[in-house]
């Protein structure tokens, strides 16, 4: 944790027990501290493949591309597939646990909100989520884990529904394809009604979910950005807690509780 100063850190717990209504928004930052790579840095996963391939567009037009987006997507599961939730994850259990949040809406794809035992209900995945794989025509979905074990069992690269014949791709949001209307409209109308918008390990450049907090501000809310850096939109919030977003939650919450 940075050297957070006693002021900031009482200043926001402050905030968040005058608050009736919190939405929390999570990105990134919040799962590598659970030891989720960075699939995108030098060396990842991601620089062994070319981005144009992995196109949602790309995947519709040809076994090929399907083929290698499977091989893509089953070589960056294991490492989500064995993360636990860190003490940020829990801290937002808790935090539920009070009575006053209202959505928590997440970036990540890798479910590690509903292991730490966040309602479900309460979860708007924008980028999908890689523990289930859906069909693309009939929109039929599964566990992940039942698709991908019968594919081991038959030799199968590519997937296809039993149901339709339609393509089977995980359900997370590939790039080109357009995130899920009803999430994200959901996800938009909880900010809007929120009166404190707490956001957690995401940089804020990606669009449309990086509006979200402007949204909220445009009503009134609250603003509190945990993040290990800075963001376009530091000069909007009311309070900022640099760094790891593992401790600082953790210490929040100590001081809301008390």
């Amino acid at each position: 944790m940075h050297d957070i100063s006693d002021k900031n850190l009482k200043n926001a717990a402050r905030m968040m027990r005058e608050a009736e209504k919190i939405v929390v928004f999570t990105g990134a930052g919040i799962s590598t501290e659970s030891g989720i790579p960075d699939f995108r840095s030098p060396g990842g996963i991601w620089s062994r493949y070319n981005p144009d391939d992995l196109t949602y567009q790309r995947f519709l037009s040809h076994e090929k591309y399907r083929k290698l987006y499977w091989e893509y997507d089953r070589s960056r599961y294991p490492a989500m597939r064995d993360a636990v939730p860190n003490p940020a994850h829990k801290a937002i259990v808790d935090l539920e646990k009070s009575g006053k949040l209202l959505a928590l809406i997440t970036q990540n794809i890798d479910g590690l909100h509903h292991k730490a035992g966040s309602s479900p209900e309460k979860i708007y995945e924008l980028h999908g989520t890689v523990l289930e794989v859906t069909c693309l025509d009939c929109h039929r979905r599964w566990p992940r884990e039942h698709i991908t074990d019968e594919m081991d069992r038959e030799g199968v690269e590519v997937p296809y529904c039993k149901h339709c014949g339609g393509p089977l791709k995980c359900a997370t949001i590939a790039f080109g394809q357009a995130l899920p209307s009803d999430v994200l409209e959901a996800s938009f109308d909880h900010s809007r009604n929120c009166d404190l918008f707490l956001t957690v390990g995401s940089s804020l450049v990606v669009q449309p979910a990086a509006m979200l907090p402007l949204e909220a501000k445009r009503r009134g809310a609250k603003l509190i950005l945990v993040n290990l850096s800075a963001t376009p939109f530091d000069d909007y919030m009311d309070e900022i807690l640099l760094g790891n977003a593992g401790p600082i939650l953790q210490a929040l919450m100590e001081e809301y509780n008390k």
